[in-house]
C-alpha cells in the first residue's frame, strides 16, 4: 500500500521514529526496529533520496551518522498524520469515546500478547528474518 511520495507504511513509520528522536544513531534506530545496520543503511537511503532525511556526522564520534527529518520529511510526516487523523475518525466514528479508549486498551493487550514493540512497524520482522549476526 503505497501512500504520498511513493512511500509505503514502514517508511511513514520511520520518518515517526526519527522525527520522535531527532539526532538518534543508524544504530539505535536497527536496534529498536531489530533488524542488521546494514538493512537500516538502505533503508535510510531510500529516506534520503527522497529528500525525506538528513544523515549528519555525529559530533560525538565522527564515524557514526545521526539521523534528522528534512523541511520535506516534516511536511510529509504532517501530511500523513492528517490523512491518519482522517482515518481513525472515519473507521471509529460509530464509537464514542469511552468505546474508543476500550478499543484502544484491548487493542494494545493484544499487540503486547503478540510481542509486538509499541511504535514499530510489525513489518519490520520480516526485513531481519536471516539476516541477523
Amino acid at each position: 500500500m503505497d501512500v504520498v511520495g511513493g512511500l509505503a507504511p514502514p517508511d511513514v513509520g520511520l520518518l515517526r521514529m526519527i522525527a520522535g528522536q531527532p539526532g538518534r544513531s543508524q544504530r539505535s534506530l536497527a536496534a529498536e526496529l531489530g533488524v542488521v545496520p546494514s538493512r537500516v543503511v538502505t533503508l535510510i537511503d531510500n529516506l534520503d533520496d527522497k529528500g525525506l532525511v538528513e544523515r549528519r556526522r555525529s559530533t560525538e564520534d565522527r564515524r557514526n551518522h545521526v539521523l534528522y527529518l528534512s523541511a520535506e520529511g516534516q511536511r510529509v510526516l504532517d501530511e500523513m498524520r492528517k490523512v491518519a487523523s482522517a482515518h481513525e475518525e472515519d473507521v471509529c466514528s460509530a464509537l464514542d469515546l469511552d468505546q474508543r479508549a476500550q478499543l484502544t486498551a484491548l487493542l494494545a493487550r493484544i499487540a503486547d500478547q503478540q510481542g509486538l514493540t509499541p511504535g514499530v512497524h510489525p513489518g519490520y520482522r520480516h526485513l531481519s528474518k536471516g539476516r541477523r549476526a
